[in-house]
């Protein structure tokens, strides 16, 4: 009995030095946690590493490009197996991109990609496809009208604020015109501002198409002020706000991405990766329109 206890807590220590061996360190770069957009993806990652036995260490980028490379060369200093990255910009990120592929760190974009580096994978949703989904819907609701929109860009330079218009503006083509369009750089009190100054500008908007709910709602609050309900409001995210906004009749509808699943989609890819299993260049996350 003395040795079949010796064999039993052999092979204990030997299967817990075997989880130790497969526990991955995951390095995940957030462009900020102001937007409850990106709290929920970080959210998905947290709990997928934590479901999978996986250490994931996470860094707010606040926006900053400059902050964000120094998050990552502050990971790839602590020698993490794979990096993920949510990037404050696709242009500005390709410095940290690269920065990992000098390490050999194996990468992969979250909700906006990289224009440049190696990346292995990037997953987010079909961002062309929401904003086909976002024109559509507001050609339907006021079909037979001469409809003036307003189109409140993300930041400049990030793919899915160029592939939201993208999609926006090819649904929009020949149906919709589109009177004022300008960035508000996804926040929601640069939204309100834009929108107000618009509105000052232009007499008649039958309909405003925001690439993500901060500047939807920022928008909200500068039509409501101006005393106008009948501007109908197309976000796009379905954050809580959002699809609160939905549910009460102020905003018409938003694109729901689901940022938990894509952040956690992250975190399967590294295992995959860590196991040396291959995976695609790109994993979409499915959308769906959001309505009252």
């Amino acid at each position: 009995m003395k040795n079949g206890f010796r064999y039993l807590g052999f092979m204990t220590l030997v299967l817990g030095m075997t989880t130790l061996v497969e526990a991955a360190k995951i390095g995940f770069v957030v462009s900020t946690q102001d937007n409850p957009f990106f709290v929920t993806l970080k959210e998905g990652a947290v709990s997928a590493a934590k479901e999978m036995g996986h250490e994931i260490v996470v860094l707010d980028s606040q926006n900053d490009p400059s902050k964000e490379l120094g998050n990552v060369e502050d990971l790839l200093i602590n020698k993490i197996d794979v990096l993920l990255i949510n990037p404050t910009d696709s242009d500005a990120v390709i410095s940290s991109v690269k920065a990992a592929n000098r390490r050999k760190v194996p990468v992969i974009t979250l909700d906006r990609a990289s224009n440049g580096g190696k990346v292995v994978a990037h997953i987010a949703s079909d961002n062309v496809a929401g904003g086909e989904l976002a024109g559509n819907f507001i050609i339907e609701k006021l079909e037979g009208k001469s409809v003036k929109v307003v189109e409140l860009e993300g930041i400049p330079g990030t793919t899915a604020a160029r592939d939201r218009g993208n999609g926006f503006n090819k649904a929009a083509a020949e149906k919709l015109d589109i009177v004022a369009k300008q960035a508000a750089d996804f926040d929601r009190t640069k939204g309100l501002n834009v929108m107000e100054n618009i509105l000052q500008g232009q007499s008649e908007i039958n309909a405003v198409f925001a690439h993500n709910d901060e500047m939807a709602l920022g928008a909200l609050r500068a039509i409501e002020a101006a005393g106008n309900k009948d501007i109908l409001i197309v976000g796009f995210d379905a954050t809580e706000d959002a699809v609160k906004a939905v549910k009460d009749g102020k905003l018409a509808a938003t694109v729901a991405q689901k940022p938990a699943e894509i952040g956690a989609e992250g975190v399967y890819a590294a295992d995959k990766i860590i196991k040396k299993e291959s995976i695609p260049e790109f994993i979409p996350v499915d959308l769906e329109l959001v309505t009252q």
